[in-house]
């Protein structure tokens, strides 16, 4: 945001449930952790956006690292549905390749995947990352059962392409806008490149 730009007003305080307070706070958060990084997602910034006290906020995370966890581990849970997604694609979509690049992709970007997972790495926690493992153990079953590729061989091509492909969508959602710039590139350049380079792996 510029310095020209006005921030959010802060939301008026109303009564919700604890349920419903906890999610608007972890949706703040996640907004938050998307526009600004790391470093925005504060106690008091999120209380200001959700129209919640400090004190409030503490009482449903306990703390700020509660919070950061609570925050990691929802946005963790939705990259594993977005990975299930992408193995739905693969068994369902003749046109499974680029489909399975864009749904990474968005997850990476729009999801805030690409940010939570540099925040994890930065923090050097990377239990966080655990419930993910078998997302993507799922994604490689599902591009060997849709290829037919047997064998240890065409196991690894495959573990290879997922490879390429998540960290094309990690370094596109970080830095991907920066360098299309310098380079002249159009917005979906990295997106294209993952897809000329995926069938070189089958």
């Amino acid at each position: 945001m510029s310095i020209s730009e006005a921030a959010p007003a802060a939301k008026k305080r109303r009564k919700r449930s604890p349920e419903e307070a906890r999610e608007e706070a972890l949706t703040a958060a996640r907004e938050l952790l998307i526009e600004s990084g790391p470093t925005a997602v504060t106690l008091a910034a999120i209380g200001k956006r959700v129209g919640m006290t400090h004190a409030n906020v503490i009482h449903h995370f306990g703390s700020a690292a509660g919070l950061q966890s609570a925050l990691m581990g929802s946005m963790v849970r939705d990259l594993t549905v977005a990975l299930g997604d992408a193995v739905a694609h693969v068994r369902s979509d003749s046109a499974a390749p680029r489909a399975l690049i864009d749904i990474v992709f968005d997850a990476f970007d729009k999801g805030g995947a690409g940010r939570l997972a540099a925040w994890i790495a930065l923090s050097g926690d990377l239990g966080h990352l655990e419930p993910v493992r078998q997302a993507v153990t799922d994604l490689v079953e599902a591009i060997a059962e849709k290829f037919a590729d047997e064998g240890p061989s065409g196991r690894r091509r495959i573990q290879s392409a997922v490879l390429l492909i998540a960290l094309m969508a990690f370094g596109d959602s970080m830095i991907g806008g920066p360098l299309r710039g310098m380079l002249g590139a159009e917005d979906d350049a990295g997106r294209s490149i993952t897809a000329q380079v995926l069938p070189s792996f089958f």
